[in-house]
């Protein structure tokens, strides 16, 4: 019988890879398809009390006729599913790649290894999982008010179950390894994806990053919706950069042959972390809420320094005019509508001179949500008075190809609405900024230090 069986079965192992990728995208979309249609009966199911219109609506009816005229006949995407069943091992899963070469690899435990089939495999099943959202623009109130921070990176049918249930982890900082550790302890009373069951594993990101790179994962625990992990997901990041950072814990159905089902997330704003708390924490799991783009305030936080030097205080009559440094150190959290790492730069004015003679600019920092600029810009021919009448502005921009596209900025100024007299609308300083400029004036010849968020309500002004 077991003779019989296999010799039902396909050799696929003479496919070209782009044959496999297709066959790969086909049976990806296939499953999800059928995802799809489950749903849509199961509410018909509910909704729909007269047994015969069922019966059309769903289309039992045509699944019948089917079967009846191709009684023994099996369809070309169960066999090929069939086949990659069979080719399975009951103590390893294989990879869909590998599958078609007749390679058995071991799933990762983490998302540290170098197997490229492995990525490959996982690289088309997040596509299909997490979608990248269109570019938007960004103007007003905080992150993490109005919903899931990973939402502004990622779109799809997250509603597939209800999210129920609770996770357990604890974060741990070691300052000398420069490392962040999460460890995951367990999940209790998730929601069950197929028949009562699930098989979860739990993604982490470390955001705004949400390359490949700050991926991490839990293996995956099979038909138990009270998984026990025990594992600690690490990353290499600087402690001044923890106040950027938003960790995202999501958990999921792995699903072999299709989209993998989201079963529920946390978020955890580090900046707001008690980091003398070590302990195993619960914390429900939450639906993921889109938060639209436009709500977000902030692109992420800009260190610098400044320093005026008035005119003459140097002595021999050096400088001649008062000077304004500013030294562009760098800059953290950097938050771009796609996520991930970012190519950027920042431009600087001293307002209201916004002339091509008056902009400076940074060169251009590639691959990076916390680049460090280390750039000095001197503005000359000032005296103190103009301080107070005169605006600062920097913008930091993300290079997307041929394309720029202004992330948010700060203004450096009195914040009185007016110059010279008169009404000008990038007189917008927030407190910090205000404060910041203040400090500058009132302390020449020091550098000032200040760490301002990149806001994205700046007061569009005239060109």
């Amino acid at each position: 019988m077991e003779a019989e069986r296999a010799d039902s079965f396909l050799d696929l192992s003479q496919l070209t890879e782009e044959e496999q990728s297709t066959i790969l995208q086909v049976l990806q979309r296939d499953s999800e398809l059928r995802h799809h249609d489950e749903g849509r009966i199961r509410n018909l199911e509910q909704t729909e009390s007269d047994p015969v219109r069922l019966c059309y609506l769903s289309g039992s009816w045509f699944s019948e006729e089917c079967r009846k005229r191709h009684r023994n006949r099996t369809s070309g995407c169960d066999l090929v599913r069939a086949t990659i069943r069979h080719r399975k091992t009951k103590s390893r899963d294989v990879p869909l790649t590998g599958l078609f070469n007749g390679e058995a690899e071991e799933m990762s435990h983490n998302n540290n290894n170098n197997n490229p089939s492995l990525e490959a495999e996982q690289r088309l099943k997040d596509n299909i999982e997490e979608e990248s959202t269109q570019d938007d623009s960004a103007q007003d109130s905080d992150v993490g008010l109005g919903g899931s921070m990973m939402s502004l990176f990622s779109s799809g049918d997250f509603g597939v179950v209800e999210v129920r249930g609770r996770i357990q982890f604890s974060l741990v900082y070691d300052t000398q390894k420069e490392e962040l550790q999460v460890k995951v302890y367990r999940c209790e009373d998730i929601a069950s994806a197929r028949k009562n069951r699930s098989d979860p594993y739990v993604k982490a990101y470390l955001l705004p990053d949400k390359s490949s790179h700050s991926k991490k994962k839990t293996s995956v625990k099979k038909k138990t919706l009270n998984p026990v992990y025990d594992q600690t997901l690490k990353y290499k990041v600087r402690v001044g950069e923890l106040r950027s950072r938003t960790l995202n814990l999501s958990v999921w159905h792995a699903e072999s042959l299709g989209r993998n089902v989201f079963l529920g997330e946390v978020e955890v704003a580090l900046s707001l972390w008690d980091w003398t708390y070590t302990q195993p924490l619960w914390q429900d799991l939450q639906p993921r809420v889109h938060l639209n783009p436009d709500s977000v305030g902030t692109r992420g936080t800009i260190i610098l320094s400044l320093k005026f030097i008035p005119d003459g205080s140097e002595g021999g009559g050096l400088p001649l005019t008062g000077e304004l440094h500013i030294w562009l150190r760098e800059a953290q959290g950097l938050l771009a509508n796609k996520g991930g790492n970012i190519d950027s730069f920042v431009r600087s004015y001293i307002l209201p001179d916004a002339s091509r003679q008056s902009g400076q600019k940074t060169r251009v920092m590639k691959r990076s949500i916390s680049p460090t600029y280390n750039h000095t810009m001197v503005y000359d021919g000032f005296h103190t008075s103009d301080l107070r009448e005169a605006c600062a502005e920097l913008t930091v921009w993300h290079r997307d190809g041929l394309k720029t596209h202004i992330l948010g900025g700060i203004r450096l100024s009195c914040g009185t609405g007016q110059s010279y007299g008169e009404a000008v609308s990038w007189m917008d300083s927030t407190q910090e900024e205000v404060a910041a400029w203040n400090s500058v004036i009132e302390n020449p010849n020091h550098w000032i230090d200040t760490s301002l968020p990149i806001r994205t309500n700046l007061t569009r002004r005239p060109e």
